[in-house]
């Protein structure tokens, strides 16, 4: 199988996951219910929960151990995106071609729907680890939680620090730390997060973490350069945002060009950071390479 029908595969899995925590009967809070399923279906990449199985798969093959593992990090990853779109921070009407959440809805209701995923992905995991069979288990799940809830403190870091800093002057390394937050850590913490369940090695997790930061900078890196040359039709949002609002970024502190060059720098160390893992991480070796190379 190659890897983009690998990858398709991957998101079907993810989609028929999400599908199983949606409540769709009727209730009191039935709207509020329609906006978490229109942010939480869409044509999302799924790149983050796909990270956590196939981190998991270089150990061990059963990755149904770690699907509800994979839902909770997009279940948080939509939540961040409605939250991001909101007018109190980047004022998006446009995401994947559609009315943002607060556009379809109001802004009351897509403040509540991202609340209410957040919430979610907490109790899935929290439930995870009060199943655990045994201690080792229950520790690692444990491991897990820990290092999910820093991967959404930090996300949160990152945002701010992105909305402080529009319309100045920032440093490389204070564009870097804005976006190893924002974007990096739930890179980071997918990667480490499949390795851990699996049970791998204190090493083996590092090794792992050295390439969620490279593919996670690598994902900002052509954002930017997306948001500065992509095609609107294509990505399904307005091209030029990031300019018109003075935000910093790759594209406005080193242009187009040179951050080509850094994007193509960045991937090729995040596929040198898996040499170890041979043919194991083949898969992961195309990820980075798809998102140097996606149009969207």
């Amino acid at each position: 199988m190659d890897f983009k029908e690998q990858l398709k595969k991957y998101q079907e899995i993810v989609n028929i996951e999400l599908d199983k925590y949606l409540t769709k009967q009727e209730c009191p809070e039935k709207v509020l219910n329609q906006a978490i399923e229109y942010s939480l279906i869409s044509t999302a990449k799924r790149l983050r929960p796909i990270l956590i199985l196939q981190s998991y798969k270089i150990f061990r093959e059963d990755y149904e151990e770690c699907l509800p593992f994979a839902v909770a990090m997009e279940m948080v990853h939509t939540f961040s995106l409605i939250h991001d779109d909101l007018p109190g921070i980047d004022n998006d009407d446009y995401r994947r071609g559609r009315l943002t959440n607060h556009k379809k809805y109001n802004e009351a209701t897509a403040i509540l729907a991202g609340d209410s995923l957040l919430n979610h992905a907490y109790m899935i995991i929290a439930n995870e680890v009060a199943q655990a069979n045994n201690c080792e288990e229950a520790k690692r799940k444990m491991q897990v939680l820990n290092e999910f809830a820093d991967a959404i403190n930090k996300m949160i870091i990152g945002e701010y620090l992105d909305t402080e800093c529009q319309g100045t002057q920032i440093s490389k390394d204070e564009l870097d730390n804005i976006h190893n937050n924002k974007t990096g850590a739930f890179f980071i913490y997918c990667v480490r997060a499949g390795a851990i369940l699996a049970g791998a090695s204190e090493e083996e997790i590092n090794k792992l973490t050295i390439y969620g930061e490279k593919i996670g900078l690598a994902f900002q890196v052509k954002d930017d350069i997306l948001s500065a040359t992509g095609d609107a039709k294509i990505m399904g949002k307005p091209v030029g945002r990031d300019e018109e609002m003075n935000k910093a970024t790759y594209v406005t502190k080193f242009g187009v060009d040179k951050s080509r060059e850094l994007l193509e720098n960045i991937t090729n160390e995040a596929v040198e950071a898996l040499n170890d893992y041979k043919e194991k991480a083949e898969f992961l070796r195309e990820l980075a390479i798809y998102i140097k190379e996606r149009n969207k």
